[in-house]
């Protein structure tokens, strides 16, 4: 899914935004490997403008189960949630993506080791004071590299502040600051939706 403007979605039932996804249903597939599996092949969501203007919950809404997305290089505008994943969902990945005036940077669910939610190199600016709700023992969501923005430029990260909570290895590399400019914002954005999608193997880590 690339290369798209959505926007004005859920003017009635005000649940999920622009793009919602449901997978349970299990299938046998042999696309991902050539050899019958039950993992799928990677879903991309890339280089799309949404604006969550009706329903305030999220731009891209990962729902009962979603698995193997990788949503990168997108401009996400408003929502409560940058990323979101529940009831189950694994193995979804959001990076290199700008998050405008969203509540939080992310909410998902516990998954299984190895199968973690990713969440790295992107840009989000808040409207709230807490990057969300990751995983933050256990299987933890696997952050890094983002950069956060808020009115006061400090932010809380699995209820300690962004520097403790990379003292114990969570979030390491990112950074928070003052919310920019629009026109900032909206440089970044043309700058970023302009831009050549990466090969398959430069986007899986």
């Amino acid at each position: 899914l690339a290369h798209n403007l959505v926007f004005s979605t859920c003017r009635e039932s005000g649940d999920h935004g622009p793009f919602n996804s449901w997978d349970r249903q299990p299938f046998l597939t042999t696309v991902r490997t050539g050899e019958a599996s039950m993992v799928m092949e990677w879903r991309d969501i890339h280089h799309n403008f949404f604006i969550d203007n009706y329903s305030p919950q999220e731009n891209i809404d990962n729902d009962d189960g979603s698995c193997f997305f990788r949503s990168h290089h997108n401009f996400l505008v408003y929502g409560g949630n940058g990323m979101k994943n529940d009831f189950g969902g694994h193995d979804n990945y959001h990076f290199d993506n700008i998050y405008a005036y969203v509540g939080q940077a992310l909410g998902v669910v516990s998954t299984l080791l190895g199968h973690e939610d990713r969440f790295y190199n992107n840009s989000a600016i808040l409207t709230g004071e807490n990057v969300g709700d990751p995983q933050c023992g256990g299987a933890r969501t696997q952050m890094s590299g983002n950069r956060y923005f808020t009115t006061d430029g400090k932010i809380s990260l699995c209820g300690k502040s962004l520097a403790d909570a990379q003292k114990d290895g969570i979030d390491l590399g990112s950074t928070v600051a003052n919310i920019p400019s629009d026109d900032a914002i909206l440089g970044w954005a043309q700058a970023m939706l302009a831009s050549k999608q990466p090969t398959p193997a430069k986007i899986y880590v």
